[in-house]
């Protein structure tokens, strides 16, 4: 079983998949939903923002949590609610991609099984998984530029300040210069 660390004040890099690594988020309207899950989920759990980005099959999000426990409850608040409704929706289109999402009990599931990736930053690893963050699309192939990949906080860096998603908590890094992305 995955035991899942919670720190306060220690920032958390944590990356999850979608089920079997398929791209479930391959589209711009799952990826600006789950945009709004995500900004929803900060909203109601003690946890900063300090840089995000969406990909086709899987999710990196920097953290800062308030207080102890604070990541376990904001990944439930966020990956739970937000699979249900997807799920839930492709049921009614009867989308051909339930099949497969289906397990050998008869359920489906949107997130690969297991905790994911966690790891606690400290001093400038924090800012290396910030550039691997907004670098990721590029070595993709997705985009030219860490800014022409608007599901992510780049253009937050950049000083963008129309860009979607939830705000990076600039007031709660560690002492350093921001990342370029």
């Amino acid at each position: 079983m995955f035991t899942r660390i919670d720190s306060a004040g220690t920032a958390r890099f944590l990356t999850f998949s979608c089920y079997r690594r398929l791209q479930l988020l391959g589209t711009p309207a799952l990826r600006d939903h789950f945009i709004g899950a995500m900004k929803l989920a900060f909203e109601r759990h003690a946890v900063h923002p300090l840089a995000w980005i969406v990909m086709p099959e899987h999710v990196h999000l920097i953290v800062l949590p308030e207080q102890n426990e604070a990541v376990t409850s904001f990944l439930m608040g966020l990956k739970r609610p937000f699979a249900q409704s997807v799920l839930k929706r492709w049921r009614e289109l009867r989308a051909p991609v339930l099949s497969k999402l289906l397990r050998n009990d008869g359920t489906h599931r949107y997130w690969q099984t297991g905790g994911g990736f966690d790891r606690l930053l400290h001093g400038n690893e924090l800012f290396e998984k910030i550039r691997y963050c907004h670098q990721n699309p590029i070595r993709r192939g997705l985009s030219v530029t860490s800014i022409d990949w608007r599901w992510s906080s780049a253009p937050q860096y950049e000083g963008l300040v129309d860009s979607i998603g939830p705000r990076v908590a600039f007031h709660a890094m560690p002492p350093a210069d921001r990342v370029l992305t």
